[in-house]
């Protein structure tokens, strides 16, 4: 799917009417004003972006991924940034170069992004497309000094991750609040763009609570739809890098462009720190991130879904297309038909809007959710529940929903069995996974034909399956081997 877009310019033949032009300066108007127009001599307010770059640019950091050279194939590297997972933005990556034959044990570089630091003692966020899949992550800091790092936690949802370097005094980025980002404000992009460490591009903030389209949600598999649009200049390995407001605040982490060459033309795409700041917290205590959700089907309210349901009373908000079963939305009486328009007093224009209030809650916090039903405001309170209809806190590789925890399978065990990724199911008790037949000791290799290498990966699919509220069919479909060699099959029906 090609991308597709406007392109204006001024070029010659494009005619204005002399009556229509007007030219002010502090001076003296080079042309007659018209009386009804209002037009002011005072100058544009001055922009000083130095403030901001000064202050951040010590703050992003250049990350580098290393693969062994056993998972590579063809044996090709380059340096590009990972944002292969974005090829409805970027089309076909850049060619990787041919690089001298190494040793298999030698690891090889897969991949380039950035990152910002957010303590000083070494915690930074970045996007989890560039650290995936990575055997070894090397950062580098503004002063040249590098660091090996280990990753703390991941979530594929929000492509965000959190890793750590051993390191003190560390320039620690301030969060700001992209809630009160204003469209047209200034805004500056940090990161290493093709490799160029600490470069700063600025743009301003074009939309927010952006939503990339439901195809782009598919081929990416990212959950989030409430992008912060800027066109501040982005390009490949500014992944991960800072978005800053002109006080030098974090407002946002890059993490996409709109292209179809690889390059930038136009637009680029930000993670809120409405969204963020609380991704980076769950990541940092729990491993995971805690979600609360409503539980329903929705769609946009169109101006052809108002006239269809003879909705007058709003033009924009959430139409409730169906509510499901032990959730938040029972509990607030939703029904089939209703129309989201605030949450806690925060206007819901849309459904990205409502993706970015929810992501700032806990399961057990109390919400007020405003609605329209049969054209009357409504406005009641609820508990939130997470995806499994309670208010439980899930901690990394806490599985006791689905009643096992698995165990990452090291090189050795793997080549025994004649297989390159796995985890072993272990421990196992009542719940889906005994329901389905599978045993202790299972080696689960893919999981809904994607490869399963670790519990996070388990996590990230298991998260997904349960979020997809358009999906009544909450199924598991497990390939995996014994250690006699016997190959199994289980469907594990996730909805009991």
């Amino acid at each position: 799917m090609k991308a597709k877009y406007l392109v204006a310019t001024a070029a010659a033949g494009l005619m204005i009417p002399a009556a229509a032009m007007v030219f002010s300066n502090t001076g003296q108007s080079q042309t007659p004003q018209p009386e009804f127009l209002n037009i002011s001599n005072v100058p544009g307010t001055e922009t000083d972006f130095t403030k901001a770059a000064e202050s951040t640019v010590n703050s992003v950091v250049c990350i580098k991924s290393y693969v062994n050279r056993n998972q590579q194939y063809g044996g090709n590297q380059g340096y590009y940034d990972p944002f292969g997972m974005f090829d409805f933005f970027f089309g076909p990556q850049q060619p990787r170069q041919q690089q001298p034959q190494q040793k298999k044990s030698e690891p090889v570089q897969s991949g380039l992004g950035s990152g910002v630091i957010l303590s000083e003692d070494g915690y930074i966020v970045t996007n989890n497309h560039v650290i995936d899949g990575a055997d070894k992550l090397e950062v580098l800091l503004n002063d040249n000094s590098t660091y090996e790092a280990r990753i703390i936690g991941t979530d594929e949802s929000t492509d965000l991750a959190l890793i750590k370097i051993d390191a003190k005094g560390l320039h620690a980025i301030k969060i700001g609040n992209s809630e009160n980002l204003r469209l047209g404000e200034w805004v500056l992009a940090v990161g290493n763009p093709f490799g160029f460490n600490s470069t700063v591009t600025a743009g301003i903030v074009s939309a927010k609570a952006r939503s990339l389209g439901a195809d782009s949600h598919k081929r990416s598999k990212i959950g989030i739809e409430a992008f912060i649009q800027t066109d501040a200049a982005l390009n490949p390995g500014n992944s991960g890098g800072a978005l800053v407001n002109l006080n030098g605040e974090l407002v946002g982490i890059n993490a996409a462009i709109y292209s179809n060459t690889g390059s930038y033309t136009g637009f680029s795409f930000a993670i809120p720190t409405s969204i963020a700041a609380k991704v980076i917290a769950d990541l940092r205590e729990y491993g995971t991130v805690q979600r609360a959700v409503l539980g329903i089907q929705v769609l946009e309210l169109t101006p052809e879904v108002a006239k269809e349901k003879g909705i007058t009373a709003t033009k924009s908000g959430v139409y409730v297309a169906g509510v499901s079963d032990r959730s938040t939305a029972k509990e607030l009486e939703l029904q089939e038909g209703d129309v989201i328009v605030a949450i806690n007093g925060a206007e819901i224009k849309s459904l990205p809007e409502l993706h970015e209030q929810l992501a700032k809650y806990y399961p057990g916090n109390e919400i007020s959710v405003t609605y329209y039903r049969d054209n009357k405001k409504i406005t009641k309170k609820a508990t939130l529940r997470n995806t499994q209809g309670d208010v439980n806190i899930t901690k990394k590789g806490d599985f006791s929903e689905i009643g096992c925890a698995f165990m990452k399978m090291n090189k050795e065990s793997l080549a025994k069995l004649g297989v390159s990724n796995g985890v072993k199911v272990t421990g196992l008790k009542s719940g889906p996974f005994r329901n389905a037949g599978v045993k202790d000791g299972f080696v689960i290799i893919e999981i809904n034909d994607r490869p399963v290498r670790s519990s996070e990966d388990v996590e990230a699919i298991y998260n997904q399956i349960m979020r997809d509220d358009n999906n009544e069919d909450k199924v598991m479909i497990l390939k995996g081997i014994y250690p006699t060699g016997k190959k199994g099959y289980y469907a594990v029906n996730l909805a009991e």
